[in-house]
């Protein structure tokens, strides 16, 4: 039984190889091909696009800490010279705290380019390599059209296309049935002289009456021709009478 299935399951999955293969268009398979590439390249270009703005948002940030950083070193002289040491330390704490978030989104935006680069380099590659793909694509598209149109052409020449062997098959089934045809209609005329089958259109008539029939015709001809023949005898003699 498993024997069994597995064959019933290579058998299935070479006809659906088959069906897919005779269903499958080049032309249809490189174009789907080609927009699959051009999607992929496309989303590269929207991941360099998101990390551009992702790294001008820092860097906006990044601007904005370091005009913090001099506001509070300012404040912090202001106050020292009107003797608030107090505040000073204060501004002084808060500088240190924003020059330390500073320091982490410097880190964020240098990951941020780095990507960036690799993001930039891998959409260059693609980039090509997707217009080399189209170039291989319409030469491929265009060598199948010649061979397929030379396929057509040569098979309507030789006449073993699918159209020309239809065509074929039909005149040969017409002949077939002509030929039956014909040996029908010569058994049953053999049949009906054979008297094996009876002529309907002949009335209340049996086959005796039809041989007597027959006999009768014969003897009737026999009697004209014997005339015709005394006809012609007495004919020539008269022509001979007067030499």
């Amino acid at each position: 039984m498993p024997g069994l299935m597995g064959r019933a399951g290579t058998l299935v999955r070479a006809k659906f190889s088959k069906f897919l293969d005779r269903a499958e268009d080049p032309n249809e398979t490189l174009d789907y091909s080609y927009e699959r590439q051009l999607q992929m390249l496309q989303n590269v270009k929207r991941g360099v696009a998101d990390v551009v703005t992702a790294k001008k948002r820092l860097q906006m940030q990044t601007n904005k800490l370091e005009q913090s950083i001099v506001k509070l070193e300012t404040q912090a002289r202001q106050a020292l010279a009107q003797g608030r040491e107090d505040l000073a330390r204060q501004a002084l704490e808060r500088k240190t705290a924003v020059q330390q978030q500073l320091q982490g989104l410097d880190q964020q935006v240098q990951g941020l380019e780095a990507q960036q680069e690799k993001l930039v380099a891998s959409e260059k590659q693609l980039s090509t390599k997707v217009e080399s793909f189209r170039s291989t694509k319409e030469v491929i598209k265009a060598q199948y059209s010649a061979a397929e149109a030379q396929v057509r052409i040569g098979e309507a020449a030789s006449g073993i296309g699918e159209q020309m062997a239809d065509t074929g098959l039909a005149i040969q089934r017409a002949k077939d049935k002509t030929e039956q045809m014909q040996a029908r209609a010569e058994a049953v005329d053999e049949l009906v002289a054979a008297g094996t089958l009876e002529d309907f259109t002949a009335g209340d008539q049996t086959q005796l009456d039809r041989e007597l029939a027959q006999l009768s015709a014969g003897a009737q001809v026999d009697d004209e021709l014997e005339k015709m023949k005394a006809e012609l005898d007495s004919g020539e003699e008269r022509k001979e009478l007067p030499q």
